[in-house]
């Protein structure tokens, strides 16, 4: 780390400190030339993941479009905060193990729409019937048929 103050590329770590959510790492320094102390902040840099949509188009991924989808599909339903958070969040990491720089937006609809399917059916035929575009009714009951009894 190069000093702010006499640009010499030696100094000695004295103090380290996490912050309050453990992201971001304060380090105190000590400049080895001049002996004026300064502070450097270290964080782990993000990955980028970019969504190609159907027309083509790429966008940053953003988690808060997946809990939104779900929390539409599962408004008025008896399914805790915590389920959709949670099923938000183990679709993240997939998408981030996975995939190293862009996912097509069909594959992440296929994991949320797997996700429903177990979860609760009503969420998952309200998804399913925005996700894949049902043309007419026929459609519909062919996605419904499966889950009769």
């Amino acid at each position: 780390m190069r000093c702010p103050f006499c640009k010499k590329d030696s100094d000695r770590v004295i103090d380290s400190r996490s912050t309050g959510d453990g992201r971001i790492v304060r380090r105190r320094r000590e400049c080895l030339s001049c002996r004026k102390r300064f502070t450097t902040r270290e964080q782990a840099e993000e990955r980028v993941l970019y969504v190609i949509k159907k027309d083509g188009r790429r966008e940053l991924f953003d988690r808060e479009k997946i809990r939104a989808g779900l929390r539409m599909a599962c408004k008025k339903r008896p399914i805790p905060l915590e389920k959709i958070e949670g099923i938000a969040g183990r679709i993240e990491s997939d998408l981030l193990g996975k995939y190293e720089r862009e996912v097509r937006s069909k594959a992440i609809g296929d994991m949320v729409i797997r996700e429903l399917r177990h979860l609760d059916h009503v969420a998952y035929v309200r998804f399913a019937s925005v996700y894949r575009e049902f043309k007419d009714v026929a459609e519909f009951m062919r996605e419904l048929k499966p889950m009769l009894p």
